[in-house]
């Protein structure tokens, strides 16, 4: 069985939803990612965990990050003479002085501003603990990182969820951030599964269909929030819509560069998707709840959980979900703002991972449909979380 009826908090219906990623979305966010653009994502991999000792690095050689070399990233990345030190080292992995200069952002993007997103932990404009990595080298997969350092993490973020209540000094539900969060969670767990190690002595990999139905398919609340965020996520895209069509994609290929203005275009103006989902979300309810007092819960949780990816102990790991909380947090900074869609303004790497995020989504949505259509993992069932 499929999951029908509109999209709880949402204006869209789950059929909608299916048929404008199947049609729009996924194929426009496929050739999109893959440009020199959206390709390459800086970060800081190695922080020290503000809450407690990494002790849960996992064991397989596919959760190391390769850095991008200095001849791999666009020249309009680097410094404005194109040159770095000789003493840079080249592509390594899990070397913590393999990092690359990214002073040159707001100098080789015009229009492009350099600043914190207020809604993440990273400071953002700390030049000299950044590095490039490309994320099609990197993929979200299955990686090993398993056991009791793994659950103590999402075990800890969802706890995050709860605002304590100065009255009756509980833990009370918020519940867009939890199934913003629990969305994410389900979406992250799909890719694990769409591409998972089936036989490490072979190096066999594959979808794994009874790990993505004991850990998201039979629970229909875990899907339900993925479609949530998808909207969610969508909608924020679709609110900077003006911005995203008119920004510089530039990386010093011409033709790529174009490609990529083209395709972002198309995406944020598609007639197809705004006739059948004009507005995936509402976000007038995250201003009418509590005003500005929910906003600033929300943040300032939100901040906590983006802190914690410097506690993930697989260096791959924590590249994906410090790309994910970003492209989130970009979202929340989008539906949150009261500035006008033309004087929304955006930093480089908010955008890359705004729509990386929504390439992830739609992914994963992709995949849980297409399983289920051909029958390769059991229905949704009647348990929730």
């Amino acid at each position: 069985q499929k999951l029908s009826g509109v999209v709880e908090d949402c204006q869209c219906d789950y059929k909608t939803v299916d048929t404008i990623n199947e049609e729009v979305v996924f194929p426009a966010l496929q050739s999109l990612v893959k440009k020199p653009f959206f390709r390459y994502f800086k970060v800081k991999l190695w922080c020290d965990c503000p809450f407690w000792p990494d002790d849960g690095m996992c064991h397989l050689r596919d959760c190391s990050v390769c850095e991008c070399p200095e001849n791999e990233f666009p020249e309009t990345f680097k410094r404005p003479s194109g040159q770095l030190s000789p003493a840079d080292p080249k592509c390594q992995e899990g070397k913590p002085q393999a990092t690359v200069d990214r002073t040159l952002d707001n100098q080789a993007f015009h229009g492009w501003t350099e600043a914190d997103n207020p809604w993440t932990y990273d400071n953002e404009t700390d030049n000299a603990e950044m590095t490039y990595v490309n994320l099609v080298l990197n993929p979200e997969r299955y990686t090993g990182y398993i056991g009791a350092s793994a659950h103590r993490i999402w075990d800890t973020i969802y706890k995050m969820n709860c605002f304590k209540d100065a009255h009756k000094d509980v833990c009370t539900e918020r519940r867009i951030l939890y199934k913003l969060i629990s969305g994410l969670h389900s979406s992250i767990s799909v890719h694990i599964a769409s591409d998972y190690l089936l036989d490490e002595s072979t190096n066999h990999w594959g979808p794994n269909y009874t790990l993505l139905h004991e850990r998201v398919v039979q629970y229909p609340d875990r899907v339900k929030n993925l479609y949530f965020v998808y909207l969610f996520v969508l909608r924020a895209v679709n609110k900077a819509s003006a911005f995203l069509a008119q920004a510089e994609y530039s990386t010093g290929n011409t033709i790529e560069d174009a490609t990529t203005q083209l395709l972002i275009k198309d995406l944020v103006t598609s007639q197809r998707l705004l006739n059948l989902c004009p507005v995936p979300f509402d976000e007038a309810q995250l201003r009418s709840v509590d005003g500005g007092e929910l906003k600033s819960h929300i943040q300032e949780h939100f901040r906590k959980i983006s802190a914690l990816m410097d506690c993930v102990g697989c260096e791959k790991c924590r590249l994906w979900g410090k790309l994910q909380t970003l492209g989130l947090g970009t979202a929340l900074k989008i539906l949150f703002s009261e500035e006008t869609p033309h004087s929304l303004n955006l930093q480089r790497n908010e955008v890359i991972a705004l729509i990386n995020l929504l390439s992830r989504l739609s992914e994963s949505l992709k995949f849980v449909n297409d399983s289920l259509l051909q029958n390769k993992v059991k229905g949704l069932g009647s348990r929730d979380m």
